[in-house]
């Protein structure tokens, strides 16, 4: 299976799609300039241990066509609906994971939601419902994802209408050793792209000891 990854060639997308081919899974980067997305490719590669999946890249539309069922848009959110209505004719048999946070312009310490309620919901609304769309991968640093020799240190709220499209999500997310849940429906997307402001805003304060942070899931321990 061929994920793609739109919007590869910023930090996030780079981390995943090291992430994804260091575990075997053949990854296709996408962006508006395919040969810029085909040079990182080169470059990505040369990261990764010998026995990884390849990357490669393309236009945005291409590696769309190329993915075998899941697309990741990682896009500023100022680009997320042109993206969108772009790759929709091509969209129609892929799941759209939505990792997109709205950050407000010129502080990334707070959240400018859409009239929709959040990036995800923006992309339901804009594709249509038959289009599956999943809100996943909001609140990981790029930082961290970029640091293959490091465990990633948060687990991965998954949110979306469609629970098959869900699961299939959750699936692929196992490959990158990494705990997920199902937190809902889309409109839960609300609260957990809310949450990345706040850990942008923890992570640069001096006030604490750390910076990277994510969140973890924590079961009570009687």
């Amino acid at each position: 299976m061929t994920i793609a990854i739109i919007g590869g060639t910023g930090p996030q997308g780079k981390g995943l799609a090291l992430r994804f081919a260091k575990a075997g899974m053949p990854v296709v980067i996408g962006s508006r300039d395919g040969a810029k997305a085909a040079q990182s490719a080169e470059e990505l590669n040369q990261l990764l241990p010998a026995d990884s999946a390849a990357i490669s890249g393309c236009g945005n539309t291409e590696a769309t066509e190329k993915a075998t069922r899941l697309v990741i848009l990682a896009v500023p959110f100022s680009a997320h609906n042109l993206t969108l209505e772009s790759l929709k004719p091509v969209l129609g048999d892929k799941i759209l994971v939505d990792i997109v946070v709205p950050l407000a312009e010129g502080n990334p310490k707070a959240v400018a939601m859409p009239p929709e309620g959040s990036a995800t919901e923006a992309a339901q609304a804009l594709l249509g419902d038959d289009i599956a769309v999943v809100g996943a991968l909001h609140n990981v640093s790029a930082v961290t994802l970029n640091k293959l020799d490091q465990k990633i240190n948060c687990d991965i709220l998954v949110c979306g209408n469609s629970l098959e499209a869900k699961n299939e999500v959750i699936e692929a997310l196992k490959l990158l050793d990494v705990t997920s849940y199902n937190a809902g429906l889309a409109d839960s997307a609300r609260c957990i792209e809310a949450i990345t402001p706040i850990l942008i805003r923890l992570n640069i304060s001096k006030a604490v000891p750390f910076s990277h942070a994510g969140i973890c899931i924590q079961p009570p321990e009687h």
